[in-house]
């Protein structure tokens, strides 16, 4: 299946996308961690849910300003 977001991909596709493991992915369902669609008995993922999933876990750097931001707070 094509990446282009307007395709669906299965687990093993959606784990490769990742850079994970299938079981991982599993886990996500089972968790209603991750968005996907059912199509009879199978799962799918959107290429574009994937891309927000990713996205929703970005982690920004820390900055000195940050630092200073949190360390006011403690005294």
């Amino acid at each position: 299946m094509r990446n282009d977001g307007g395709e669906y991909l299965t687990v093993r596709g959606a784990a490769a996308y990742l850079s994970t493991s299938e079981r991982f992915v599993r886990r996500l369902i089972a968790e209603r961690r991750i968005r996907f669609y059912r199509v009879g008995r199978h799962i799918r993922f959107s290429v574009a849910d994937l891309r927000a999933f990713v996205a929703q876990g970005c982690v920004e750097p820390i900055t000195a300003q940050s630092v200073r931001r949190h360390v006011r707070g403690v005294v």
